[in-house]
């Protein structure tokens, strides 16, 4: 059978869409290159408007069980505090933020849509489309060699920063990247640092943020020459379970949506880890597009114009909001780092500063709209 939304991407964009749409007993059909499941987490959190946008679909509940809230951040430089915040405390299902790896976020999305009877295809990978006013053709390529067409009412393509379904649609991927690699470790730790807040360093070259995932697990992301040599200081390292390296970047679709197709997630906006808003603002996607889709599949399509209108607003001040905290904080140049080590603690002790980072901690920093 034929589905209604053919959802390109099983990350947690394409999960929460799929299981949101699977919820409004929409046909969905989703797919993804990838033969497994991710077993590393390049988000780490789950913030209050998630938590809020995934109730009634059961998730909401198992993330703040598996989960712990974080308290508040802490400011460090050169070697003391200087700065700290604390979150609400969690209040049922909507702490301001949840610590929870991205791949259980999506090993429990998963099984909740598979609850609804839909099933991950993997190792099926997306080439290309055509829409008319009608239906989107997409072919498709199985691992085993086999090319299948495929005819939707609509499709969403959230198949990550590199989005073969934003190349098909031939939309620029506007912005700019951050020109120093960032180093990334999941690592055993025993350190002096409160293991329920997130805390930042400032450092004489860079920037690090540290904050634990379970146990004695911490995720250290930073663009110093060694951040590992820094945290020394606090306490004694152990064994490395992750370790890579990437590149920020700020970018934003040029449009989240052409007739029929959209874009949700990674697709339409990427930006640096700092605020924790990538997956998050993915899901947010995810359950304003289910809801426009629902209407458009009813036969009011304006509202996929809706969706791809509210959301690229969202989308451009989101990015461009932690675009300016991360090249504020991340300490180069030289005169951009002397700003950083001594305005930043001083605004930061102001109360509308201090809302503002809360706002932007929880995902609450705009309104949550599925009509214009």
């Amino acid at each position: 059978m034929q589905p209604d939304v053919l959802v390109v991407g099983a990350g947690p964009t394409g999960l929460a869409a799929a299981l949101m749409l699977a919820h409004r007993r929409v046909a969905v059909r989703i797919i993804d290159t990838a033969e497994a499941p991710s077993t590393t987490s390049k988000a780490l959190a789950v913030n209050s408007r998630t938590l809020e946008v995934l109730q009634g679909t059961g998730v909401a509940e198992q993330i703040v069980a598996e989960g712990w809230p974080v308290h508040g951040a802490t400011l460090h430089e050169g070697g003391h505090d200087v700065l700290a915040f604390d979150l609400p405390r969690a209040t049922g299902a909507h702490a301001a933020m949840t610590v929870l790896p991205q791949a259980r976020t999506e090993a429990l999305l998963t099984k909740a849509l598979a609850a609804r009877g839909v099933t991950v295809e993997r190792g099926v990978t997306f080439q290309s489309l055509a829409q008319d006013l009608a239906e989107v053709k997409a072919t498709l390529a199985h691992a085993d060699g086999r090319s299948e067409q495929v005819t939707s009412r609509l499709l969403l393509g959230a198949d990550g920063a590199r989005s073969a379904t934003r190349a098909a649609l031939a939309l620029d991927f506007e912005g700019s990247s951050l020109p120093e690699p960032w180093q990334l470790w999941d690592i055993a730790m025993a350190c002096s640092l409160d293991a329920y807040r997130a805390h930042i360093l400032f450092e004489p070259d860079g920037f690090i943020f540290v904050l634990r995932l379970a146990g004695d697990c911490w995720r250290v992301i930073g663009n110093t020459r060694d951040p590992l040599a820094t945290l020394r200081r606090y306490g004694t390292l152990g064994a490395v379970s992750w370790e890579s390296q990437f590149h920020i970047g700020h970018r934003v679709a040029a449009r989240t949506g052409v007739g029929r197709v959209a874009l949700a997630g990674d697709a339409a906006h990427i930006h640096s880890p700092i605020g924790a808003r990538g997956m998050n603002l993915g899901i947010e996607d995810a359950y304003v597009y289910a809801a426009c889709a629902a209407d458009a599949l009813a036969g009011d399509m304006g509202r996929m114009n809706d969706y791809a209108s509210l959301r690229h607003a969202v989308h451009k001040s989101v990015v461009r909001r932690i675009g300016a905290i991360t090249r504020m904080v991340h300490g180069r140049p030289l005169w951009l780092r002397w700003i950083r080590d001594e305005v930043v603690p001083v605004i930061g002790h102001l109360s509308f500063a201090r809302n503002l980072m809360m706002r932007t901690a929880g995902g609450l920093d705009h309104p949550l709209k599925t009509r214009p």
